[in-house]
């Protein structure tokens, strides 16, 4: 503890060295938890302590060998529409999406293996073919009732590199935010100022600005990682430095939660929610993405047992929220009984969610999450045992529960209200007209409105956000 801390009016000394004492007097209890004698560090993790889970360097092009997977998604780029869009600029691109996808059915089905050895080549491969699995589904016209064929050329190498990075074989997260961008200026390190994003469905700004705002709040998570960091790195939680030191975390962690509620809703004036709505997020949709009666996606000449992970991208991928939910011991499975008792709307989510969607992240990721997972003295036990840490604590999880009501907002803005909008009815943007099934699909208000990966979407995130308000020590706090 630094003596500035403590030196300051003779009332503020006395009440911290009051609440410090009482926390080494209640904390006797707890000089048993230490940290682990084997420690691995975040960067064996894949996790960068300057860019976090983002690769410190932009993905390089595949080898030559791959050529017809690069070339192919390079062609892609502003020249393929959605199937179901009848706009004039849609209909033009249509000659070009049927021969791209002709030639694509044509291909030989590439081995993955020689890429296995480097880590960096084997998430191009995945990038690049996740990216071409969701050009190539969402602009063939397919019946509304029959599956899709993903071709083998693209099916079997995603399946096969998605079993060795052991992640989901569908876009994800990681392929549209993590991976998908290079350095303006390769001088420069990583920032949000240097990154230009590389592949984009809809060739629209707004898209853009939709993975730069994800990405921004993604960067400012390396601070969270390190605030994780310091606290799994401390031999003993229960010394007066270490309660100093955890307090100080606690509540510039608050600082940064809020931070990223700002860059949340940041993104409204940069991206519009019809445009989002109608031009973006259905380049996003997975297989069953509209629920159980959606017709499925077929993986051509895959062998599996096991059903495939094919929903699409989504913010609950973030391995940076699904980190600050361990740390702070959020309880999204109802697993602990805590205060105020769940909803029965709460009862109704998916308490599943957020584990299925580990699945979707990259698998050095996942075994990060899980290393912070078994650590033996989360932070909300260390806040209940040493009171000098509830207050702290507590601001951290509220900060928490902000950014959740932030995140339902924005939801609410950009899905759950356009759902019951027209394709055609976004001010000053060029007029375009959907064919009535899809309107009728998205705009009836007949089933649920759901996320890119066909979760009921208004429940999952209030449920959320109730578990994190749940997590609070104090009932003041609620």
């Amino acid at each position: 503890m630094d003596t500035v801390d403590v030196l300051q009016t003779p009332p503020v000394f006395f009440r911290l060295f009051f609440k410090l004492a009482l926390s080494l007097f209640s904390s006797t209890i707890y000089v048993n938890y230490r940290a682990p004698r084997e420690r691995r560090p975040q960067n064996s993790f894949d996790v960068d302590p300057r860019s976090g889970f983002f690769p410190p360097k932009p993905l390089e092009p595949l080898p030559v060998r791959y050529a017809i997977w690069e070339d192919a998604l390079r062609a892609a780029n502003g020249n393929l529409s959605l199937a179901e869009d009848d706009s004039e600029e849609a209909i033009a691109k249509r000659p070009f999406g049927e021969r791209w996808r002709q030639e694509i059915t044509a291909w030989p089905v590439l081995d993955t293996t020689p890429l296995h050895s480097d880590l960096r080549s084997s998430q191009r491969a995945h990038m690049v073919l996740a990216w071409l699995v969701n050009f190539y589904v969402h602009s063939m016209p397919h019946p509304d009732d029959a599956s899709v064929i993903v071709p083998k050329a693209l099916a079997v190498p995603l399946v096969q590199i998605s079993r060795h990075l052991r992640f989901a074989p569908v876009l994800t997260f990681a392929d549209t935010v993590l991976w998908n961008w290079e350095l303006k200026n390769p001088e420069q390190p990583l920032s949000i100022d240097n990154m230009r994003f590389l592949n984009l469905f809809s060739g629209t700004d707004d898209e853009r600005n939709f993975y730069e705002s994800s990405a921004r709040a993604e960067l400012r998570g390396v601070d969270i990682l390190r605030i994780i960091d310091d606290y799994t790195s401390l031999p003993n939680i229960s010394d007066l430095t270490s309660i100093s030191k955890v307090g100080r975390d606690l509540t510039r962690l608050a600082g940064v939660i809020d931070s990223i509620s700002d860059v949340i809703q940041s993104v409204r004036p940069v991206c519009d929610p019809h445009v989002f709505y109608w031009d973006i997020r259905p380049w996003f949709e997975g297989s069953s993405a509209k629920g159980p009666e959606d017709p499925s996606w077929i993986y051509e000449g895959v062998e599996t047992s096991e059903p495939l992970d094919l929903s699409g991208p989504s913010a609950g991928q973030s391995s940076v929220m699904h980190a600050l939910d361990i740390f702070l011991d959020v309880d999204h499975k109802l697993r602990q009984k805590r205060y105020p008792a769940p909803s029965s709307e709460n009862k109704r989510a998916e308490h599943g969610f957020m584990e299925r969607m580990r699945r979707y992240m990259p698998g050095k990721h996942q075994d990060y999450l899980k290393s912070l997972s078994s650590y033996p003295t989360s932070v909300r036990d260390a806040a209940r045992s040493i009171p000098a840490l509830r207050d702290p604590y507590d601001s951290a999880v509220t900060a928490l529960k902000r950014l959740r009501d932030s995140h339902i907002r924005i939801a609410c803005l950009y899905v759950v209200s356009m759902s019951r909008s027209t394709p055609g009815a976004r001010g000053g943007c060029p007029a375009s007209a959907m064919i009535d099934r899809i309107q009728a699909a998205r705009a009836s208000g007949t089933g649920p409105v759901r996320g890119t990966g066909g979760n009921e979407l208004s429940v999952l995130l209030k449920a959320g956000r109730d578990a994190t308000r749940r997590a609070m020590l104090r009932p003041s706090g609620r």
